[in-house]
């Protein structure tokens, strides 16, 4: 059996790996100089990497397809734009993948080095309101140290809220939010656990997986 401290550089090695990859796929042939047939294989694989990784995007396959059905039509210009368009969108998903990897490589760490209980049930916020600004979203929102301190508790902010966000992942600047400082440790617990296992998601849209956690 492993220790924490061996399981800990297992995952470190993970996400190197992970990291590594990312810049590899990231260095492809520039947009305009690729044929149509050439995007859609580069957006093939991105996104073979991006389901293996468990962080697919719901409409990226289908962007992908239309690519194909384009390049068929004799439409090359449409199909390599669609292509790289999936391409950028599975690119993205990887970067969510190495992103929630390495909070988890965090916490494996802090619980190699030290007995302490688990920080999610720190309490070290202090705001009672948030007011939005250009560029935020709920993951940043939520792990500021006057919120939350952790990203993963966004779902909070989302179901406190609710009244005021239709789409979990398209806020407005202006808008004023109310941080719940009092939540139980079963509704953190629920609120990380839908940030970790949410699934695929696309501005604009209500997930299942979102509606389904507010109806709890």
């Amino acid at each position: 059996m492993q220790t924490p401290i061996l399981q800990t550089m297992s995952r470190l090695f993970l996400i190197v790996f992970l990291g590594l990859g990312l810049v590899t796929g990231c260095a492809t042939t520039g947009d305009s100089e690729q044929t149509a047939a050439e995007a859609i294989a580069a957006a093939k694989s991105a996104n073979a990497d991006a389901k293996a990784a468990g962080f697919e995007w719901r409409d990226t396959k289908m962007i992908i397809s239309s690519a194909e059905k384009e390049l068929a039509a004799g439409n090359e210009e449409k199909a390599r734009t669609l292509a790289n368009t999936a391409r950028r969108q599975a690119e993205n998903a990887m970067l969510q993948a190495k992103a929630a990897m390495s909070d988890a490589d965090k916490a494996a760490l802090a619980n190699a080095e030290s007995d302490m209980s688990d920080s999610k049930h720190a309490g070290m916020g202090t705001a009672t309101s948030y007011s939005v600004v250009r560029g935020d979203n709920l993951w940043d929102i939520s792990g500021k140290e006057e919120v939350y301190a952790n990203s993963y508790q966004w779902p909070l902010i989302y179901k406190t809220n609710r009244d005021k966000i239709n789409d979990a992942d398209l806020i407005y600047p202006g808008q004023v939010f109310d941080i719940d400082q009092n939540a139980s440790s079963s509704e953190i617990d629920a609120a990380i656990n839908h940030a970790k296992t949410r699934g695929a998601w696309s501005v604009g849209e209500t997930e299942q997986s979102d509606s389904d956690y507010l109806a709890r």
